[in-house]
């Protein structure tokens, strides 16, 4: 469970650099973005049989980080539309 969270940290901070732009996201935030695209990279990468969903693997983890990019972007604009309607 230590490794999935610091693994989601990991994901979320390299989504982060890999985003252009400032993002206006805390640590919790990250680590929550992180670990959702850790979940989802884990059950493609399993679905295209190369492990289990919690397994360390190269495709899981790069499909992971794409995952987190795009959740990120998902958040700025749910974020960016807030501040918008207020």
């Amino acid at each position: 469970m230590i490794g999935f969270i610091i693994a989601g940290l990991i994901i979320g901070a390299l989504a982060r650099l890999i985003k252009p732009g400032k993002q206006n996201l805390g640590l919790v935030a990250t680590l929550l973005l992180g670990l959702v695209g850790s979940v989802i990279g884990g059950s493609i990468a399993s679905l295209l049989g190369t492990g289990g969903i919690f397994e360390l693997n190269f495709l899981g983890f790069i499909v992971s980080v794409i995952a987190a990019v795009l959740l990120i972007g998902v958040a700025e604009a749910m974020a960016g539309r807030r501040r918008v309607t207020r």
